[in-house]
């Protein structure tokens, strides 16, 4: 049987000084907490979009 996903957009917006790593980090490990694994992370503007999937 093969497996299906789940996925999810999340889009993290940075201020005039940008996206600094912790709130991005501290975003990443509340997802991750949820079972969310990350599988693409996309600079968008001053922003990062991130592509995460997790198992059904």
């Amino acid at each position: 049987m093969s497996k299906r996903w789940q996925y999810k957009v999340v889009e993290l917006k940075g201020s005039f000084l940008g996206l600094q790593a912790p709130a991005i980090e501290e975003k990443l490990a509340q997802l991750g907490a949820q079972g969310w694994e990350l599988v693409s992370a996309v600079p968008h503007g001053m922003a990062v979009r991130l592509y995460l999937k997790k198992e059904q």
